[in-house]
């Protein structure tokens, strides 16, 4: 019944896509249908073809050695706040674990790793396959399958650099596929992040969400084509742009990846400690509010109400749905980060195994208030003749960023039972 109840969300979340959508009648239902089938055969493939699963799985082994790599450095550089022996006893079981000296340096490993495999012509080859099948099988523009494709490895500002020179004669359409393409998934230089924090709560996390990152190009397709319809020739279509170099040697690729991860995680540590003071201090008014059914109200427990029904249908059960529908909520007017810390702070109780997973995809992606304007400013910098339209597109892709990675969400639950 659970899985049927996840089918039935699919149907209901397409539903609401298309009641966003500025020109109903113009959607190609032959291209939704196509972005729903290959979303669903790929979901299909990545989580119940066993070698496939494996391989996916074994993204773990090599996020285990990541973290150990960033740890032995932390552990250099900070002493035992960052991982290395403790010169004394703990007296509170995971006292001696400090996000910021110990889990978010990854950010930095991670962005060097991904500009050096850049640099070494190892990544344009698989972004450029995700490409061609995007294009052949969904029709989009040759610029957009590949910056769509790019979203699954790399962030929504540095994907639409691969296609800088085309941004400028991309339709209405194209335009917002690129936008909701990186509302969609998050960036490898987070994804070793999110699982070290995941990794006690959900088995093969890494695996996830790398799947995750995968099924949302076709999730980004399908629902920007709900929202946006193409009404005009797509401009790039057949037309493909090369990633442009990304440093002139390996000393320079590594000297480039870590300015560049380490512009990366000042931000996050100060987004971090801006978002959840505000939180606290939003909590801290609601406080005078008087109680309502014996609990205090509280920001994410609005968020919850909201978001609820959106979280039953994906397949939680309803007394499920309500938790759920917190992490939705700090996700999407906070980040996918600190929904993420939330719910691996989360007893066993709270969720069963098959909801945390739909969890797991759901909160899967970029579509907040704050990825928002480094989108638009980012975007904005590189086609400013596109200003306007960019920034009266911004509010739509955190709506279609959320429903896409619901939709992935749905799918998994309809395959999770």
């Amino acid at each position: 019944m659970l899985a049927l109840q996840s089918a039935l969300g699919v149907v209901a979340l397409i539903a609401l896509a298309w009641l966003f959508s500025e020109s109903r009648f113009a959607v190609s239902w032959r291209r939704v249908s196509i972005s729903l089938s290959l979303t669903i055969f790929l979901a299909v493939a990545l989580l119940k073809i066993p070698a496939l699963r494996a391989a996916f799985a074994g993204a773990n082994a090599a996020v285990d050695a990541i973290a150990a790599a960033t740890r032995a450095g932390t552990a250099f550089v900070f002493g035992y706040i960052g991982g290395g022996t403790l010169p004394f006893d703990p007296k509170i079981p995971g006292s001696d674990f400090v996000l910021a000296f110990q889990a978010l340096p990854l950010v930095l490993i991670m962005s060097v790793l991904t500009t050096l495999l850049f640099y070494w012509r190892i990544l344009p080859p698989i972004v450029r396959g995700f490409s061609f099948v995007l294009e052949r099988l969904l029709g989009v523009g040759g610029a957009v399958g590949l910056s769509t494709a790019a979203n699954i490895f790399v962030g929504m500002v540095e994907a639409p650099l691969f296609i800088r020179p085309y941004l400028v004669r991309l339709t209405r359409a194209e335009l917002f596929i690129v936008m909701t393409g990186g509302m969609a998934g998050i960036a490898g230089t987070v994804l070793v992040l999110y699982a070290t924090i995941l990794s006690t709560v959900i088995p093969d996390v890494a695996g996830h969400l790398l799947i995750a990152s995968v099924l949302g190009a076709p999730a980004a397709i399908l629902i920007s084509e709900l929202m946006v319809p193409e009404t005009n020739e797509a401009a790039t279509m057949a037309e493909y742009s090369n990633p442009p170099p990304v440093a002139a040697s390996t000393m320079d690729a590594i000297v480039k990846g870590t300015s560049e991860g380490l512009a990366l995680l000042l931000n996050i540590v100060a987004m971090l400690i801006v978002l959840v003071a505000l939180v606290h201090l939003a909590n801290a008014i609601l406080g005078l509010v008087p109680d309502i059914g014996g609990a205090k109200v509280t920001l994410q427990r609005m968020l919850g109400y909201i978001m609820a029904p959106v979280c039953w249908l994906m397949g939680l059960p309803w007394n499920e749905a309500l938790r759920g529908g917190e992490l939705m909520g700090i996700k999407t007017v906070l980040n996918e980060l600190i929904a993420y810390v939330e719910m691996s702070k989360l007893g066993p109780d709270a969720f069963s195994e098959r909801s945390r997973l739909i969890m797991l995809y759901a909160l899967c992606g970029f579509a907040n208030f704050g990825s928002l304007g480094i989108m638009i400013a980012g975007l904005t910098t590189m086609a400013p003749e596109r200003r306007e339209e960019i920034i009266s597109l911004g509010p739509k892709t955190i709506v279609s960023g959320t429903l896409a990675t619901c939709v992935i969400g749905a799918i998994v639950g309809m395959l999770s039972y």
